[in-house]
């Protein structure tokens, strides 16, 4: 086992959240992580993923992106396949779907924990993604590149969020920001 999955754990027994929904999350999360494939998109019924929740040096704009197979507005993010280093996949994965050379971690912690249902495809039957997500940061003015995984990407005002998704975990990381 490798060292990240111990280290996982022992942060996701320590993460606090004033939302009780997140500390429902957190048990589900555990109980996942004894699975030796916890890691992989094959583990069913889900697996974790990894996020990033990019803001800029303001923290008064969000980048999201129109996520092309679930025609919505979502934060970066994907499967960690196999890497149980989380922070790592929402780094990568934000990496791969924006193109932003910038991005840089604001805190090393936990800034958010998600359960939530990815319907099925042709190929995979309805799952659940269990997304650990990181705040990071970014330049406003840095092109952005749209890769075949979004249609498109946008900087979200944070007071305009509702015009672009009522999903209850985005709004809870922009209350987050208020705090």
């Amino acid at each position: 086992m490798s060292s990240t999955v111990p280290l996982l754990h022992e942060t996701l027994q320590a993460y606090n959240s004033r939302f009780a929904e997140e500390q429902a999350f957190r048990e589900q999360f555990l109980s996942l992580l004894t699975h030796p494939r916890a890691f992989h998109r094959d583990h069913l019924p889900g697996h974790i993923t990894g996020s990033a929740w990019i803001v800029d040096s303001t923290t008064k704009v969000v980048l999201l992106t129109h996520h092309a197979k679930l025609n919505k507005w979502l934060q970066p993010g994907g499967h960690a396949d196999g890497d149980p280093d989380v922070q790592q996949v929402a780094l990568r994965e934000a990496w791969e779907e924006t193109g932003l050379k910038s991005l840089r971690l604001r805190t090393p912690f936990i800034f958010d924990i998600d359960i939530h249902t990815i319907p099925a495809r042709k190929d995979f039957p309805e799952h659940l993604h269990f997304d650990v997500r990181f705040l990071l940061e970014a330049d406003r003015d840095e092109p952005l590149v749209i890769t075949h995984e979004s249609n498109d990407l946008q900087w979200v005002a944070l007071d305009r969020l509702a015009d672009y998704t009522t999903q209850r975990s985005m709004q809870r990381m922009r209350e987050k920001l208020r705090d």
